[in-house]
This record gives structure tokens, C-alpha cells and sequence, in this order.
């Protein structure tokens, strides 16, 4: 099984606000860079949208790493929480709705076709893919409010 490993940033101008994502596939050396963004939409959004974007290219089962700085999306996938969610209806463990559950099923859905790993890395720490991804990404953001 192909080995990819997939770094991902979500960006958010305001929260609501103009957001970006973005992702870099990185498979045998070679890397795949997206991006993409919308006018109106949440950091959590952004963050999902990214890790999603990634999979979905993805042609085949694969092995794949999903590294972020978001603990939202890491914690709600490694411990479990998005699974209970769905199953519980797309209410959290206080009954209260979840939120983003769009995002949420499309994202369980594409992790079942690979073995997925989700590793949180520390933002604005230094890690070179996670730098590239949030520039990126809030170049996107910021093209919708037009300044760069």
C-alpha cells in the first residue's frame, strides 16, 4: 500500500469571515500542493475542507498521515468523537448538535477507504509543510477581502 503523507492548514479572517485551505500530498519524494478558500466560512470549516480536498484525490487505498495543527480536527478523529457524533445522531456527548456534520460524514466516509493517522503538530513551530500551508492558506483568505 502507497505511503502518503499530507500536511493541512485551514485560515479564517475573522470567524466567521473569508477563509483559505490548503494541503501538500507528499508521495515518494514528489509533492502535490491545493488550495482554495471561500468568502464566508469558519476556521473549523477550512481546517476539514483541507483534509478532505487531500483525500479526495487520493485514487486508491493508501496508507496516509494527516499532520495539522488543529486540535479540533485530530482529537474529533484519533479519539473518536466525530464517530460518536454520527452515531449518536450528529449530537454531542451533552445532546447539543454537532457542528459542521457536512464535513464531518464526508470526511468519515473518505477515511474508510484508506488506513488514515491523524498527527497534530504544534503551529508556528518551525515545521516547514505546516509553514507553506498556512501561508498558503491565508492567501487564500485574504484574496477574498482584497488584500494580500
Amino acid at each position: 500500500m502507497k505511503t502518503v503523507d499530507i500536511y493541512t492548514d485551514g485560515s479564517c479572517l475573522g470567524n466567521p469571515g473569508p477563509g483559505g485551505w490548503a494541503c501538500i500530498l507528499a508521495v515518494s519524494g514528489a509533492e502535490k500542493v491545493m488550495a482554495g478558500g471561500e468568502a464566508e466560512t469558519t476556521n473549523n470549516r477550512m481546517e476539514l475542507t483541507a483534509a478532505i480536498r487531500a483525500l479526495e484525490v487520493l485514487k486508491e487505498p493508501c496508507e496516509v498521515v494527516i499532520h495539522t495543527d488543529s486540535k479540533y480536527l485530530a482529537d474529533s478523529i484519533m479519539l473518536g468523537w466525530a464517530e460518536k457524533w454520527k452515531r449518536n445522531g450528529w449530537k454531542r456527548a451533552d445532546r447539543s448538535p454537532a457542528l459542521n456534520t457536512d464535513l464531518w460524514d464526508r470526511l468519515l466516509d473518505l477515511n474508510s477507504a484508506h488506513s488514515v493517522r491523524y498527527v497534530w503538530v504544534k503551529g508556528h513551530d518551525g515545521d516547514p509543510r505546516n509553514e507553506r500551508c498556512d501561508l498558503i492558506a491565508r492567501s487564500y483568505a485574504a484574496a477574498f477581502t482584497g488584500k494580500k
